[in-house]
Formats: structure tokens, sequence, C-alpha cells
């Protein structure tokens, strides 16, 4: 169970919670209320109070900094609102609560949870450093802030890096008729978090004027939303999507196995009849307030049903669904990086029933895609892939996955500079991951997020050929944060989106180069079936 856990938790970019790395150094009395992005302190003053935070050798960590009021009480289901000031140094060591979520690994019940980390190198002089706040995935309905210690990629990247929380499941995406704008409060947060840099990056060396927002998974969905809402409009300068497509969306078991099809997306008339039928068997049937004064375990349960945690549309935060918004060219024009990883669905296979015979591949096939299944399993055969699972897998990466990103990367491309990327180190790291042992890992879902940061309970170890494109991967991104392309010196050259070519990022020489996305995946294939 523990091992089913973990890995649903990373499958949407999340794990056991975690504290940032780090030694703590004693601040002397003249370093008490510092303003400014001296480094040299551990004590930043922002625009609520001033913040203590963790010294090491080579960069500087504030964590459980309050970005918004609690959202508990009358304010649940609210937009968020200011913290309340105070104006002692704040303790900034350690990370707040992650938000309430359940799932079968570890519980919050905690609502007041809208806090995020800062990690900035140790560095001198007056010039702003580019700032990178990360969303987190975790399908919206799990995952937190403190599992991503960012030291390597701030201090690599010459970078401040944001990490925050947002409402989640229930409590970020609930939608209800009485409630104006509903559906979307876990996004708002995102924004809320957004405002809070744009305010406060230069107290810790960051430019609020250059500000690249970027997530995996569910948080690449939301970076997605945050594309095409209205209210995020210049919170953002440039964006990074990794797995997650504004054009996603998924057969049967094409995500998870057992999740029913869909898409990151619901209209609001869906949200809200969830939540009428929610009330109701709560016992508190056309009453949002009696739902406020339940207790959060009592609506934990429903924290991740697929209706509660999808994000709406129709509403001031999100009026149209993203990927229609992305084809008509409504969309905040900022350069965007977008890629996925060479073998997405391993991980949703590898957690599917054991054995994975032909009988199975063939089931799923039918369950997926009905009277097409026949044309699907002869592109796919499992004796051209080298077993049922290995088959299952390849379909699930193309159907769900690529093809998505491709999609988006066309209309991306079309009106602002874009940059596709493949992640394919198939031997990555594997972490606490358990695969059969007749399906190699390959380059799986998540994988590449450990290249990025380190993960609290993922213990990747890099070989040094891996750890070198952990190094690339950083500056690539780093230097995309800082001028919108990711090209340096030094680094493989990486050519803007055209048709069908994206940068494959893998170890050994000659593992940076140009793929094309559309043969490797047979999206042509994917197209025609629908």
């Amino acid at each position: 169970m523990r091992n089913h856990t973990r890995w649903t938790r990373a499958f949407v970019a999340a794990a056991a919670a975690g504290a940032m790395v780090g030694s703590t150094v004693a601040v002397p009395a003249a370093a008490e209320g510092t303003s400014g992005h001296d480094a040299t302190n551990a004590v930043v003053r922002t625009d609520a109070g001033p913040v203590r935070g963790t010294l090491a050798p080579d960069h500087r960590t504030f964590q459980g900094i309050p970005f918004a009021a609690p959202p508990v009480g009358a304010l649940r289901w609210r937009s968020p609102q200011p913290p309340r000031p105070w104006s002692q140094p704040r303790d900034a060591t350690k990370p707040a609560s992650m938000c309430a979520q359940s799932g079968g690994g570890p519980v919050s019940t905690n609502e007041d949870c809208l806090y995020l980390n800062v990690t900035t190198p140790r560095f001198a002089g007056a010039r702003l450093r580019p700032v990178m706040v990360w969303v987190h995935g975790g399908g919206n309905s799990l995952g937190s802030a403190g599992e991503f210690d960012a030291r390597r990629l701030a201090v690599g990247g010459d970078a401040v890096v944001v990490t925050t929380n947002y409402r989640l499941g229930v409590f970020g995406f609930f939608g209800h008729p009485a409630l104006a704008d509903s559906g979307g409060y876990g996004l708002e947060d995102q924004q809320a978090a957004l405002r809070w840099v744009r305010r406060n990056a230069a107290a810790f060396g960051g430019d609020p004027g250059n500000v690249t927002l970027f997530g995996e998974s569910g948080g690449s969905y939301d970076v997605c939303a945050q594309l095409t809402s209205p209210p995020a409009r210049g919170l953002f300068h440039r964006a990074i999507m990794q797995s997650g497509s504004c054009s996603s969306s998924w057969p049967n078991n094409g995500v998870i196995h057992g999740v029913p099809a869909g898409s990151p997306w619901q209209p609001r008339s869906q949200a809200d009849a969830a939540g009428v039928a929610l009330a109701a068997r709560l016992g508190c049937a056309g009453s949002v307030d009696c739902l406020r004064r339940l207790p959060a375990a009592d609506l934990l349960p429903d924290a991740e049903g697929s209706t509660l945690t999808a994000v709406a549309y129709g509403s001031r935060i999100l009026p149209d669904r993203p990927d229609r918004a992305l084809a008509a060219g409504r969309f905040h024009r900022v350069p965007v990086m977008s890629g996925t990883t060479r073998d997405e669905g391993r991980l949703t296979t590898a957690y599917a029933p054991q054995p994975f015979t032909e009988e199975q591949y063939q089931r799923l096939l039918a369950e997926a895609f009905a009277a097409k299944a026949p044309q699907v399993a002869a592109r796919y055969p499992s004796t051209v892939h080298g077993s049922p699972g290995l088959a299952w897998s390849a379909v699930l990466t193309d159907r769900s996955w690529s093809c998505a990103q491709l999609t988006d990367d066309r209309l991306l491309a079309r009106r602002t500079p874009t940059y596709g990327f493949e992640f394919a180190d198939r031997q990555a790291p594997t972490g606490y991951f358990q695969f059969p042992a007749d399906l190699p890992a390959g380059a799986f879902h998540f994988s590449d997020v450990p290249y990025l940061f380190d993960v609290a309970g993922f213990g990747a170890t890099f070989t040094p050929e891996q750890q070198r494109l952990a190094d690339q991967m950083i500056r690539y991104w780093a230097r995309f944060a800082r001028t919108g392309d990711p090209n340096g010196r030094g680094l493989p050259v990486w050519s803007r989106f055209r048709t069908s070519n994206v940068q494959s990022l893998a170890p050994d020489d000659g593992g940076i180069r140009p793929v094309n996305l559309d043969e490797e995946h047979q999206c042509a294939f994917w197209a025609s079936l629908r």
C-alpha cells in the first residue's frame, strides 16, 4: 500500500513531505529587519513583516512564508485574502503544513496552508535575478511546496526559486451555484502567490519584472490554465509546462489505472452539479454556510473525486476551456517551454494489475477505444513492443501525453516563441517507485523532476553522465527564465519549435538533439482516430 501511495503521489508530481536542506546560521542582532537583497543576512523584510530564514554556504532558504490569510471558517471557498502583518522576525526555517488532503499516504486536515518557500543563491551585488515560481503536481488533490528542495536550481541557475502551496481537492476546486466564480480557488491561490512575488521578489534579490511560472503534471495543467486566465495577465513573463498540456485528455485507464476517460477541465455547470450533490450527501442541501461549518475531515473523502479536482471553466478566473482558448489565440503572449517524458505511460502500467497479460492488454484496449480498439491493437502489437505491458505503455504515452504536447506546441508557436522538449533518459533513477521485472521504467512520468529538484524521499543517485544532464537542464531552464530562450554558451543548440521537432534531453554525447515527436509517437495515426 505504501508503494502504491508513493506512486500515486509522484505520478502527479508529489511525494512525502520533507524539508529543504541547509544548516542554520545564527544571525547577529544587527541583521534584524534587514531590507533589500543582501545575501549575507538571514532576515528579509517582506511587505507583511520580516522573516528569518536559513543560511548555507551557497544558498539561503525562507520557508513557510504566508502569502494569504488562512482560508478557514468563513474564508473557506472564498478568494484569498491578505495575511495579517507581523512586526518581529518570523521563523522561516521549516516548511508549513501541506494543504488538506488524503489519498492513502500522508493525510492533512489543515486548511491553514497558504504559504510559500523562497530559495536564493548567496550572491553579492545589486543585479536582480530571474524568479522561477514552481507549481507542484498532484492532480490538484495531493502534494506540497515543501517536497521540492530548490538549492541546485537556485545556485546552478543563479535564480530565485519560489515553491508554493495552493488549496487542493474539494477545498481548491469546489463549485456551487451559490458561489460566484467558484471552481478555481486553487488557481486564485497561485495568482495570489504570484502577486506576492511581484511585491516582494526584490527583497530576496529577484526581479519582479522577470518571473517564470513552471510546473509538472497537475501543476503543468495549472500553468496552462494561468496562460489563459485573464486575472493572471502580467503576473509572469515566461511559462514552462512539464508533462501536462492544455490539449490533454485520456481514455478509460489512460492516465491512472482505474480512472475513467476525462481531461483536466470541466465546465462550471458540472462543477456546480458536483458541489450540489456533495452538499446533499453531507446533509447541507442548499447551504454553503452549512458546508463551511463542517470539519475538513468530513470533506476529505471527496477531495480526490475527479469532478472536484478538475479545473472549472466558464468563470471570471477561467472563462474558456484552455485548449479552446489556445486554439483561438486567447492566451498571454509569453515565451513557452513545453515537454513530456519519453515513456510517460510506463508508470501507469507499473501499477495496473500484474502480471500484465495479453488478455488484459486487449481488454484495456477495448475499454479505452471501443470499436477502434482493433486499429490500435494492429498499430501497437505486443510482439513488436516486447510485451503486452510495454505495448500498453506506448499507447498511453502517445495517446494521452506526447501527441497532446505536439498539439499545444503547434498552437503556441503560431503566436509566441515556443521551445518543445522530451526528457528521454531511459535509465533515470526510479527512487521509491517499483516496476515489474518485465517492464523497464524508461523515462517514466515524473522522471525529469529530480534532475531539477531534490525531491523529498526520492533519493536520486546520478551517474556522472546523468549529473551532467541535470546540470545542463538547470542551465537550460534558468537561461529560459532569464531571457525567454534556453540557449546559452556551452549548451547544445535548442531550436525553436518547428512543425514536429523538439529537443530530446538524454545523457551521453549526442543525447541532446532534435527529434520528430510526430514520427516517434505516431501522432498522425492518433489524429486519424478522432
